[in-house]
């Protein structure tokens, strides 16, 4: 009987154990660390002193040497223990030194031309026989290719159609990041005697964003997000483009259900502030030529690894107001992820001020950098439509890795 007590109550005490563990330790966190994840030694220490992995973790780094045809070779990885002494995880890492950077926070226009044309529409054409079409492109496909030629414009389309004398050409073209081809028959349009695939197409795109960063090479990073076409959402591939200085005109207030927006104007021409190189998930990245309009050369700022965003307490810079201002925000919930995306945590706005300016987070606002204990963390990507005072945002150290 007394035995039977004795195991009962242990298993209780290791159960209870084991439920205390699950619920302290943040084994998803730790699964998602991969091989090659820089760290800095900061991020180390905050890792153990902050309990980031969970009350019962520590980490720590060793390094395994061996020699291989006389050459020593040397690994560095990031062991996890449970309670001090059980090894959970153990992963490669890179070493590195905080790489700070200069803050942005004001809007820009930006404007590309794209590396192909994009499929905006569908288009019947007249022949002597009535109207015909072709059907295999759809909304959102980029055309990169026709007949192995690069296209870059409506021209580049005209001159190998004509080319063909009627014959099919074989298109390339981009849909969902993936690349295609399919052979497709000009049709003669009976009214301009032309050649024609019957789609409407553009190959350029413009907008507002705020930037993110400036690099003390002079890099950027901005707009946490890709810019897509607005009838379409295909994400564009940048043959070039440029940003330019803003005026801000107004501000429309986000409401349930309802987008704001910053409103501004820009003129495109010879006062571009940089160029356009990179068009990715988390952001537009390139060269500024002219940073004294764009960051305060005085102030910068170290990049946090996504290791350490924690819930709680964070800042947003932006310049809606006119001026380069910290408003209050949290963060309300961080994801662990594998690969780069424009929504790795989650956030609310807190402060007063910018919930009267703007009321919440507005289109234009993307990029805007997110400052937490005195680390760029990460930039606004989108807004909640059902509820404007919440919005998504990147992490920073996924945009660092963009930069070229």
């Amino acid at each position: 009987m007394f035995r039977k007590f004795i195991l009962k109550f242990l298993g209780i005490i290791l159960a209870s154990c084991f439920l205390l563990t699950l619920y302290n330790v943040d084994f998803e966190s730790i699964i998602a660390l991969q091989d090659n994840t820089p760290i800095t030694l900061d991020t180390l220490e905050k890792l153990n002193s902050e309990h980031l992995l969970g009350d019962f973790v520590d980490t720590k780094l060793t390094e395994d040497i061996w020699t291989t045809g006389g050459v020593k070779e040397k690994n560095t990885s990031l062991v996890v223990k449970l309670f001090g002494f059980i090894p959970i995880k153990k992963t490669t890492v890179v070493v590195c030194d905080d790489e700070s950077v200069y803050l942005g926070g004001i809007p820009l226009g930006f404007t590309v031309s794209t590396k192909g044309v994009i499929v905006v529409g569908s288009n019947s054409v007249l022949t002597k026989d009535g109207k015909q079409s072709n059907s295999e492109l759809e909304n959102g496909d980029i055309v990169t290719k026709v007949n192995g030629i690069d296209i870059f414009n409506v021209e580049d389309i005209k001159e190998q159609l004509a080319q063909s004398n009627g014959n099919a050409v074989q298109v390339t073209y981009i849909r969902d990041d993936k690349e295609n081809t399919c052979d497709l028959t000009p049709i003669l349009d009976s009214q301009t005697n032309e050649y024609k695939l019957g789609i409407w197409i553009r190959n350029d795109a413009q907008g507002i964003g705020t930037l993110t960063f400036v690099t003390e090479d002079n890099d950027f990073g901005a707009l946490g997000h890709a810019i897509t076409d607005f009838e379409t959402g295909a994400k564009i591939p940048v043959n070039d483009g440029k940003i330019y200085p803003c005026t801000m005109l107004g501000i429309t207030k986000g409401s349930k259900g309802k987008a704001g927006e910053l409103r501004c104007l820009f003129v495109q021409g010879s006062m571009s502030n940089g160029s356009i190189e990179k068009n990715t998930t988390c952001g537009v990245f390139g060269e500024v030529s002219d940073t004294a309009q764009l960051v305060d050369q005085n102030l910068t700022c170290p990049i946090a690894s996504r290791l350490v965003v924690k819930v709680g307490k964070a800042k947003l810079i932006s310049a809606v107001s006119g001026i380069r201002e910290e408003y209050d925000i949290e963060i309300i919930k961080t994801y662990n992820q594998h690969s780069s995306s424009d929504k790795s945590f989650i956030f609310r706005v807190k402060d007063e001020r910018l919930l009267e300016l703007t009321g919440g987070i507005v289109q234009g606002m993307s990029g805007s950098p997110i400052v937490q204990d005195g680390k760029l963390i990460g930039a606004v990507t989108h807004v909640f439509l059902y509820d404007p005072t919440k919005g998504y945002g990147v992490y920073a150290d996924f945009m660092l890795d963009e930069v070229s």
